[in-house]
């Protein structure tokens, strides 16, 4: 048994599910995988449920570089499952076949005024708590680009362009491009008031800066992938694509546009 076959399980515990997650474990034996308790012993991190729950165990186990996440459907459709529980035999097929690949998603580093930085791989999200117009001037490389004014502003990685960004009327960007993706939600555009009104691609290199006007919005709420943050009084956000990257495994028959196609078309 090698050290690189230290595997962490992430999942919500129930009896159902429990009874699936055993027939895991005897397949992984099977193949001289070993199970550890703690995610910092491992180099391989398995999250079973939804997407949802894959990005929880990005964030419970701080976006590790050193390991290898696998995202495991229990049921429904998933942009980061590439396995299904109920289908033991394709995962079988992964483990003794060179029909899988390593993917790198890249993700987003958001510095919250200039104090408590976060990674996501999906994408930040920024709206008012009240019934109110949030007002948030734009710079892109310390360049003023528009003041905004609506409900509120997201910031996309590519993989996370075909969540929230794409209900909000933003592009579906290839994984493979290094970017990040700004798109409003509800902006005010009339004689008086004007935003760019489309989506935004920028480039790794480019730094996206948010500041927040104080106009009665003290408590916006911050998103960070499916998590709201426990954080008050933001007055400015700083967002770039992080050089920290997210390893997953899919099998090659899987590719991004497969699940685009099956998932939407």
């Amino acid at each position: 048994m090698t050290d690189r076959k230290k595997v962490y399980l992430f999942y919500k515990k129930d009896e159902e599910l429990e009874k699936k997650v055993q027939k895991v474990r005897e397949l992984g034996r099977k193949y001289g995988y070993q199970q550890v308790e703690r995610p910092e012993d491992a180099n391989i991190i398995i999250s079973f449920g939804n997407d949802g729950t894959f990005l929880q165990a990005l964030q419970k186990t701080h976006f590790r570089e050193d390991a290898l996440y696998i995202g495991v459907n229990n049921g429904g459709m998933g942009f980061y499952t590439d396995f299904s529980i109920d289908d033991l035999e394709r995962m079988e097929l992964a483990m003794q076949s060179d029909n899988v690949e390593v993917l790198k998603y890249p993700t987003l580093e958001v510095t919250i005024d200039g104090l408590n930085s976060f990674h996501c791989i999906n994408e930040l999200s920024l709206r008012s708590n009240i019934i109110k117009t949030f007002v948030i001037d734009v710079y892109i490389d310390n360049l003023y680009f528009e003041t905004f004014r609506g409900d509120g502003l997201l910031v996309a990685t590519p993989t996370g362009s075909t969540a929230y960004n794409k209900s909000l009327g933003g592009a579906i960007v290839d994984p493979k491009l290094p970017s990040m993706q700004l798109t409003e939600m509800a902006s005010v555009n009339n004689n008086q008031y004007r935003t760019l009104g489309s989506p935004l691609v920028l480039g790794k290199e480019r730094e996206l800066h948010l500041k927040i006007v104080q106009d009665g919005n003290d408590h916006p709420i911050v998103g960070i992938d499916n998590e709201a943050m426990g954080v008050r009084h933001n007055y400015d956000m700083k967002v770039k694509v992080s050089d920290r990257v997210v390893k997953t495994l899919r099998m090659k028959d899987n590719l991004f546009y497969h699940k685009v196609k099956r998932s939407f078309l």
